[in-house]
C-alpha cells in the first residue's frame, strides 16, 4: 500500500496536477487581492463579468454545453468569468491548427470524392445522403474496392494485427490512445523491432495524457533507440489551460497502405483479457483491405504532421494499393476532430443520420452513455417510430461516477421503447452501430461529451459490407450474455439519482 502511494506521489501526473492546483490557488488569491484593493478594477471586473455572461448565452452550441459555465460564472461572478476564458475552449490551439491545415492542404488532393457516390445514389437514397454528408462534413470519400473483416474480441484482433505487422515490407503507421507495457505490447514491440532490422519504416504515436500512468516518461525516447519513429501526441504540460481537452483517442494501424485496422482496442493487456480489470473485457475492431486504407493513412499523417515532428510526405504514403477487390459494399473511413479543424460534431451526426433513416432495427454498443438531449431524443424518436433500438452498456463499470451517469439515462430511453441491456460478464468497450442489415459504424467514438466534442476520433461507416452480418450476429450473441434492464429498475435510488443529475449538469466539462 505504501509503495503504491509513493509511486503515485512520484508520478508525472501527480506532480503535474499539484502544479496546476498551485496555479489555481494563486489565481484565486490574486483575484481576491485585486478585487479588494482597487475599486476601479472591481467596477471593470463586473463589466467583464456581464460581457462574458452575455457571450456564453449567445455562443453557437447546444444548451447542455453552456449550462455548466453559466452556473460557474453566476456562482463565482468574476473569477468564474476568467476561468471560462481560460478553460472553456474545446478548440485546438491556433498553432496546432496552422500545422494541421498546412498538412491537410497536401492531403486533400488525395481524398477526392469517387464516382461511387453516383452508384450508391441509384442503389439507396439513404446511403447516398449519409455518404454525401461524410464527404461534405469530413472530406471522407466513398470506396468500393475494399474488404472489411470484423473482430469480436481483442484476442482475435491481436492475432490478426501481429500477422499483418509481420508481413510489412515498406512502412507501418500506429496511433493509439493507450499503450501499456505488458504481454500485448511486448508481442507487438518484438515484431516492430524485427521489422526495423528488415528496413521497414515504423511510425508510432500515442496520446501522452492517455499513457501518463501506463508507460515511462521517456517511452518515446526508448522506442527511438530501437529505430522506431515515435512521438507522444499533445504532450502533457502542468499548465492551467484548455489544451488538455483535445486528446488523441484514435486507434489506427496501417501496414504498407495495403491494410488498416481501427476500432475500440488499445494496446494494453485488459483489451485482450490477459489482465482481468473489470470482468471480461468485450471490445471490437475491423480490418480494411484495399483502396479505403488510404483514408486511414491520411488521418494518421495529418495528426503526425501537426505534432511538428518529422513531416511525412503525402505522395510517398498516400497511394492506392491492390487488395480487397473481392470486398462487397462500400466503406468510408472518417475522422472527427475538435474545432476549428472540424466545425461540426462529425461522429454525433453520423450516429444521428443512422438513427434517422432506420426502418427495422438499430443495435448499439457503447461503454458510456453521457450524451446530449439531442442524441438521446434521436434514439427515442427511432423507437417511437417502431424501430427496434437496442443498447448494450457495461455491467461492471470502470468509473463508478460515469456508470451512475450512464444509468441515469436509462429511464428516459426505456420509457420511449428503447431496450437497454448491461453486459453482465464485465465491461463492454466496443463503440458500434448496426442498422437494418445494411449500415454499420465501428470505431473509437463513445456516446459521451469527450468523444463527441473534444477528442480526435475515427471510425468507419459501412454500407452492405460483408462484415455487417458478422457484427449483427456478434451483437445478438452478446445480447444473450447481457441483462435486460426492466422498466421498474430503470430509475436510480434518490441519492444516486441526485448525484448523477448533478454530475450530468457538469458532464460537458469532465
Amino acid at each position: 500500500m505504501l509503495d503504491n502511494i509513493k509511486k503515485i506521489v512520484r508520478s508525472r501526473f501527480f506532480l503535474g496536477a499539484m502544479v496546476i492546483l498551485v496555479e489555481f490557488v494563486l489565481l484565486v488569491a490574486l483575484f481576491a487581492f485585486l478585487y479588494e484593493a482597487f475599486v476601479v478594477l472591481a467596477v471593470m471586473a463586473w463589466i467583464f463579468y456581464f460581457v462574458v455572461l452575455i457571450y456564453i448565452l449567445n455562443r453557437d452550441e447546444i444548451p447542455e454545453n453552456k449550462l455548466p459555465w453559466i452556473i460557474i460564472v453566476m456562482v463565482l461572478p468574476i473569477f468564474g468569468a476568467f476561468l471560462f476564458l481560460l478553460l472553456s475552449s474545446n478548440k485546438a490551439s491556433k498553432k496546432d491548427y496552422a500545422r494541421y491545415e498546412k498538412s491537410a492542404k497536401k492531403i486533400r488532393p488525395h481524398l477526392v470524392q469517387t464516382k461511387n457516390i453516383d452508384k450508391i445514389k441509384q442503389l439507396d437514397i439513404d446511403a447516398y445522403a449519409q455518404a454525401r454528408y461524410l464527404y461534405e462534413g469530413a472530406k471522407a470519400p466513398l470506396f468500393d474496392k475494399s474488404k472489411v473483416t470484423y473482430y469480436p474480441l481483442g484476442e482475435d484482433f491481436l492475432e490478426a494485427l501481429l500477422t499483418e505487422l509481420s508481413s510489412a515490407k515498406k512502412f507501418i503507421f500506429m496511433e493509439y490512445f493507450i499503450v501499456q507495457e505488458g504481454k500485448m505490447w511486448s508481442d507487438i514491440h518484438k515484431v516492430l523491432k524485427e521489422k526495423v532490422r528488415e528496413g521497414v519504416e515504423i511510425f508510432l504515436m500515442y496520446d501522452d495524457l492517455g499513457c501518463i500512468a501506463t508507460v515511462p516518461d521517456d517511452f518515446y525516447e526508448q522506442l527511438r533507440k530501437d529505430g522506431i519513429n515515435c512521438v507522444p501526441c499533445n504532450k502533457f504540460r502542468p499548465i492551467l489551460s484548455h489544451i488538455h481537452n483535445n486528446r488523441d483517442h484514435r486507434k489506427i494501424t496501417v501496414v504498407d497502405g495495403r491494410v488498416g485496422f481501427t476500432g475500440g482496442i488499445n494496446l494494453a493487456d485488459e483489451y485482450i483479457n490477459a489482465y482481468v480489470k473489470h470482468g471480461h473485457w468485450k471490445d471490437t475492431a475491423i480490418k480494411i483491405e484495399g483502396e479505403a486504407v488510404k483514408s486511414l493513412s491520411a488521418l494518421f499523417i495529418s495528426l503526425w504532421n501537426m505534432q511538428n515532428v518529422r513531416q511525412l510526405d503525402c505522395d510517398k504514403y498516400l497511394y492506392i494499393t491492390k487488395g480487397g477487390d473481392n470486398g462487397q459494399g462500400y466503406v468510408i473511413p472518417f475522422g472527427d476532430s475538435p474545432s476549428p479543424i472540424d466545425t461540426e460534431d462529425i461522429g454525433k451526426t453520423v450516429y444521428m443520420n443512422i438513427l434517422g433513416c432506420a426502418r427495422d432495427y438499430v443495435y448499439i454498443c457503447t461503454p458510456y452513455l453521457i450524451c446530449d438531449r439531442e442524441l438521446l431524443n434521436c434514439m427515442c424518436n427511432a423507437a417511437q417510430r417502431g424501430v427496434d433500438v437496442r443498447l448494450i452498456t457495461p455491467h461492471i463499470p470502470d468509473k463508478k461516477a460515469v456508470f451512475l451517469m450512464t444509468r441515469s439515462n436509462y429511464k428516459k430511453l426505456i420509457d420511449k421503447g428503447v431496450k437497454v441491456y448491461e453486459y453482465t460478464p464485465g465491461f463492454i468497450h466496443a463503440k458500434s452501430f448496426v442498422c437494418d442489415d445494411k449500415f454499420a459504424v465501428c470505431g473509437t467514438i463513445n456516446l459521451d461529451y469527450r468523444s463527441l466534442v473534444h477528442h480526435f476520433e475515427c471510425g468507419a461507416w459501412m454500407y452492405n459490407t460483408e462484415c455487417i452480418g458478422d457484427m449483427k450476429a456478434d451483437f445478438l450473441d452478446t445480447l444473450n450474455k447481457s441483462q435486460l434492464i426492466p422498466k421498474r429498475e430503470a430509475e436510480l435510488p434518490f441519492f444516486e439519482r441526485l448525484f448523477a443529475e448533478l454530475m450530468k449538469v457538469f458532464s460537458p466539462l469532465l
